[in-house]
């Protein structure tokens, strides 16, 4: 069994990427509700789904639209750092 904090970053990690993916395909944010809770699912992580979905249900708000986000496929962690610049201090 994972840690509830592994949980949490992994939560943090795909929030920020689905940000990312909003800004690039802003389109897919108009099928979300006003003020919905957007609950991050990472397609074949039944663990994680489903700390994810009763934190949600833990946290949302009567008649407060709950959605869930499904991450069907994530391309490797890449640097976008482009240049580097190194100086020995000591």
């Amino acid at each position: 069994m994972i840690g509830k904090n592994i949980f949490v970053e992994r939560n943090s990690m795909l929030v920020k990427e689905f940000d990312r993916y909003i800004i690039e395909h802003p389109e897919f944010a108009d099928g979300i509700p006003d003020n919905a809770l957007v609950v991050m699912q990472i397609e074949g992580d039944e663990e994680f789904n489903n700390w994810a979905r009763e934190t949600a249900r833990g946290i949302a708000e009567k008649n407060t639209p709950i959605v869930y986000v499904t991450i069907t496929e994530l391309k490797p962690v890449r640097s976008r750092i482009e240049k580097l610049k190194l100086e020995l201090v000591a």
